[in-house]
């Protein structure tokens, strides 16, 4: 566990509970839905290169073998990530695999990382939970060598995500209490703003910020689909407390709700996110 005391208080809970153990129960449909953004990630770490990468909320390590694995013998890749179900997932997918790859489980914003020990710091979708991004991207520059870097994916915004929010639009109206999405506080789209984004990791010592939309097409089995949604974000935290009956509607609705996006047994949607790159100043 991480010595230092975690600030995001909230997120932790979070994914230590439900949540975390959502993503562990979802994780084989969850890395086929994403893969394709491990060759994006992958891009910025040459094969065979060795070195360092640090892999920032890497959850159940996909992202953090993979990178691993491209490093080569002479290279390590270590994940981060604040959910202990998660962690306690990918350290089993790396003994299982005999695959390089070293896991921590702390806050990444606060944790104590060896001054300048990566050549490369990666994320996948990790980085926009922190609840002071400042402070946050800093602890990950000090932890960065002079002649390394910073590459990491976040969702553009929920306008140009429709298939993210299309089950918390299909069951508000059965579900009242579901909160809303506050723009820029940690979660999926905290970073949809692009110009925020430039001006956090300014604020936080990185340059040479370069942020580039890129439109991915993900897939899931229509058969994971509703799996996926009861158990995965606002709307399945939600429905673990909904009685048999509004739940069973609520799933009905949803699935009528995702019906253009399913082509046969498989269901296709685009994914809107930045790329971004920086390099410590």
């Amino acid at each position: 566990m991480d010595a230092t005391p975690q600030q995001n208080a909230a997120q932790a809970k979070l994914w230590n509970g439900a949540a975390g153990e959502a993503w562990v129960d979802m994780q084989a449909s969850l890395d086929r839905m994403f893969r394709p953004f491990e060759d994006v990630l992958l891009e910025a770490v040459p094969a065979g290169a060795g070195g360092h990468v640090l892999d920032v909320g890497c959850g159940t390590g996909a992202t953090t073998l993979a990178i691993a694995r491209a490093l080569g013998g002479g290279g390590r890749c270590i994940g981060v990530d604040v959910s202990a179900p998660m962690i306690a997932a990918a350290r089993a997918r790396a003994a299982r695999s005999d695959v390089p790859a070293h896991f921590i489980d702390a806050d990444a914003a606060s944790h104590a990382f060896e001054p300048g020990r990566f050549d490369r710091v990666v994320s996948r979708f990790g980085v926009m939970f922190f609840d002071d991004p400042v402070r946050a991207f800093a602890n990950l520059r000090r932890a960065t060598n002079a002649a390394g870097g910073l590459r990491f994916i976040a969702w553009r915004s929920p306008a140009e995500n429709a298939f993210m929010t299309t089950a918390e639009r299909a069951a508000v109206p059965l579900l009242p209490g579901l909160p809303e999405r506050e723009p820029g506080a940690p979660g999926q789209f905290a970073f949809a703003d692009g110009e925020r984004v430039r001006a956090l990791l300014s604020q936080s010592g990185w340059r040479d910020v370069d942020i580039r939309p890129v439109d991915v097409e993900c897939r899931l089995p229509e058969a994971e689909l509703i799996p996926c949604f009861t158990r995965i974000g606002p709307v399945g935290q939600h429905l673990q407390q909904a009685d048999a009956c509004l739940r069973a509607r609520v799933i009905d609705t949803m699935r009528a709700a995702f019906e253009p996006h399913v082509r046969g047994d498989t269901v296709r949607f685009v994914a809107a996110c930045w790329v971004v790159d920086a390099r410590p100043g």
